[in-house]
């Protein structure tokens, strides 16, 4: 039978925005189905994105080669793609990390460096004493060094690099679809997709639901993947706060332990008019294997006892934030066993999934959107897209 469109992509987030983008440059037929950003989210039911917010952390500085490979090339591409669409995403702040010593060779920070040397990023070794001076917002302990990424750094606007995205993809001829998608199913010579209350064929499907993969019927089995909370802490910023912390640079402090990382996004303002400055870890161990679970998480304010727990951190690290007003904000991490994103064909050779941020996609995005659209339309990655170390594994 005839198809509505050559490819679908269903998500309409991050991934999937960049993916119809880059596939609207490869071919032509193409639909990217996804709902809008609800109105009211404490009375939505239905699916959420993590990228509801007004800043991400983006930077090259990675102890992964393929993590890092990824975020340079989309940080090559930010300012052509602000240029093309008339929307600014990226602010060009730098991003300092902060840490102890480094114990071995296997230690982060080595490893970062090694990649940054690869993939040709400037980093600035910070000693000690400098780092207290040069960034005196921050306070750590006296042996840690700092590693700074001046050039290509900084923090991104999820909401409006998936706004560019989309427009650019519209631009270039991709039919976009406000509607939830539903189920998938192979018909044999193309595959239905249903999504509202139609559904629409296509010779192959690219299923980008991030954390929602799993909870409708989009894949004909379930990829590994953990889906857990994150629990966001914001403190506002006033005048005199701004004069500590207005030109601090995207920061991530380094802990003993992986977990016990903490990332600070400089102060941004927020839809409601006020600055925010934010911070997260990575601790909370709630994790989602229903689609009403995963909805009531993002309906809720996060977890009071993780809000207090980044609280204390924030007050070690950044006295000068004490008295500001602290709130608190849902998100989802979702996180594969192999540490890398998904991106390959399911057991129907005409259905493929992009997914599995692991915590660290947002600012690769734009990367990892073009591997799938690759895949979809050449059926297959190179080795010089790590294709391997992206195969999907399903439950």
């Amino acid at each position: 039978m005839a198809v509505d469109f050559r490819f679908i992509i269903i998500g309409r987030g991050m991934m999937g925005a960049a993916a119809a983008r880059h596939l609207s440059l490869m071919a032509d037929g193409i639909a990217l189905i996804g709902p809008p950003e609800p109105g009211e989210r404490k009375t939505h039911h239905g699916v959420f994105a993590s990228h509801y917010d007004e800043a991400r952390i983006t930077r090259t500085f990675d102890g992964n080669r393929a993590w890092g490979s990824f975020a340079a090339r989309a940080l090559g591409r930010y300012r052509a793609i602000e240029a093309q669409s008339g929307i600014s995403f990226f602010s060009e702040v730098g991003c300092l990390f902060a840490g102890p010593p480094p114990k071995d060779e296997q230690d982060f920070l080595r490893r970062a460096l090694t990649v940054s040397r690869t993939l040709g990023s400037d980093i600035e070794i910070v000693a000690p004493a400098e780092l207290a001076r040069r960034f005196s917002y921050l306070k750590v302990s006296p042996d840690f060094s700092g590693y700074f990424e001046r050039n290509r750094a900084g923090h991104i606007n999820p909401r409006a690099l998936v706004r560019a995205q989309a427009r650019l993809a519209e631009q270039g001829g991709v039919s976009l679809i406000e509607a939830t998608a539903t189920s998938v199913r192979d018909a044999g010579s193309h595959v239905e997709v249903t999504a509202g209350d139609r559904s629409y064929n296509a010779e192959r499907v690219l299923v980008a639901a991030g954390a929602f993969s799993n909870f409708h019927a989009l894949l004909p089995r379930p990829v590994e993947l953990r889906v857990m909370a994150r629990t966001v802490a914001f403190y506002e910023i006033g005048e005199r706060e701004m004069a500590v912390f207005g030109d601090m640079p995207s920061t991530i402090v380094l802990g003993d332990r992986d977990k016990d990382h903490i990332y600070i996004l400089p102060p941004v303002r927020y839809p409601d008019g006020k600055t925010y400055l934010k911070l997260g870890g990575d601790t909370e161990t709630v994790s989602f294997n229903r689609l009403e679970d995963a909805g009531a998480w993002f309906r809720s304010d996060g977890s009071a006892a993780e809000r207090d727990h980044l609280s204390r951190i924030a007050l070690q690290l950044m006295p000068e934030l004490a008295g500001c007003p602290v709130t608190s904000a849902p998100c989802l991490a979702n996180f594969t066993p192999t540490g890398y994103p998904y991106v390959g064909f399911t057991q129907l050779p005409r259905v493929a999934v992009l997914t599995g941020g692991n915590f660290v996609a947002a600012k690769s995005s734009d990367e990892l959107g073009r591997l799938g659209a690759v895949l979809l339309k050449d059926g297959q990655l190179g080795d010089e897209d790590f294709g391997r170390e992206l195969t999907p594994v399903f439950v």
